[in-house]
């Protein structure tokens, strides 16, 4: 059971962490999430989608394409970015959640799908025929972004957010439910909701990027409360009750403030109402150890370490000239006291 945070906890980076053989190329890490025996899966953008890592960073297993490694195709991203992508079991990662069965829960924000399936790779349920709907349709999908599952029923949430602006309910053999939210700025609406947890199984936290804020919800999509944080990205909520703890990572600013510092690039913990506890990651965004291009997705295992997985590639590598194939995009910050 992971350690609640304190004021006093503090958290340094492992640089090097992860162990990447010869041969697998992971061009940004994407998303994270923390299994079973604290294996750590990343759901990277390279020409091996799924890497399974023990706790000290070395590669167990991997899986995700059957194709020579020469195998590439063109799509577009969720900006309307042509771009090259290795021709895989996935249009275009995006987000990775273990639940409390240890299966993995994988969304393709460009295929329109969430993929449902075990630690070593097999499908067990596909949500979504793979079909586009009209954009703030309100109808799934348009280009999802992250899912959570309900420990007590099975249900599975899914932010819908890079097209739509709702949250979709779903039972645990997927059938649709009911869907909330619309697209605004006032409490209760959405400017791209792209990640979700739920907290006690109870109430859904919301990161609502583009508003800079988190948003909690009951079940059924009632607005509890909300509270600020820089482009909200990312969250993971660790224990229960008054001893719930909210994890959010932050994106960075718009190129006009490129280079500001303490404009997002780290790490925060709140209590369940909004209380912030600590956060770390340097002042300044960069490559350095203890530093972040673009957090996207965070995972904790079971002694209280961090692991952040980046967008660095599609947000700051291909934009330096040289392009920068292969920036940080997946570190590890260990639970050193407190």
């Amino acid at each position: 059971m992971t350690p609640p945070v304190t004021k006093d906890t503090r958290y340094e980076p492992v640089p090097g962490w992860a162990k990447i053989p010869h041969g697998i190329w992971l061009r940004e890490a994407t998303a994270v999430t923390v299994g079973a025996d604290d294996r750590v899966y990343v759901f990277n953008r390279g020409n091996v989608p799924v890497l399974v890592f023990d706790p000290d960073g070395n590669v167990v297993d991997s899986w995700g394409n059957d194709n020579d490694p020469g195998d590439v195709v063109i799509r577009r991203d969720s900006y309307g970015n042509a771009m090259q992508f290795w021709n895989t079991w996935f249009k275009r990662t995006h987000a990775i959640t273990a639940d409390h069965e240890n299966h993995l829960w994988l969304v393709d924000d460009v295929g329109n799908q969430i993929h449902k399936m075990s630690p070593g790779g097999d499908f067990l349920l596909t949500i979504g025929t793979g079909e586009q709907e009209p954009r703030e349709s309100g109808r799934p999908f348009n280009r999802p972004t992250d899912v959570a599952v309900s420990q007590k029923t099975g249900e599975v949430f899914i932010s819908d957010g890079y097209g739509n602006s709702r949250i979709h309910r779903y039972g645990p053999d997927g059938e649709f439910v009911a869907s909330f939210g619309e697209s605004g700025t006032d409490p209760g609406q959405f400017s791209l909701p792209h990640n979700l947890a739920l907290l006690d199984d109870e109430e859904i936290v919301v990161c609502d990027r583009e508003n800079h804020r988190v948003q909690v919800f009951s079940l059924d999509g009632e607005y509890l409360r909300e509270w600020r944080a820089h482009k909200a990205v990312a969250v993971e909520v660790v224990g229960s009750g008054d001893d719930a703890q909210i994890y959010v990572a932050e994106q960075g600013p718009p190129p006009v403030q490129q280079g500001v510092a303490r404009l997002g690039n780290r790490v925060d913990v709140f209590t369940r109402d909004g209380e912030l506890i600590t956060r770390f990651g340097a002042e300044h965004y960069g490559q350095e150890p203890d530093q972040f291009l673009w957090p996207h997705s965070l995972g904790i295992d079971s002694r209280g370490d961090v692991y952040v997985a980046e967008v660095s590639y599609v947000e700051w590598g291909r934009h330096q000239q040289p392009v920068v194939d292969n920036p940080a995009s997946l570190r590890k910050w260990r639970r050193v006291s407190g």
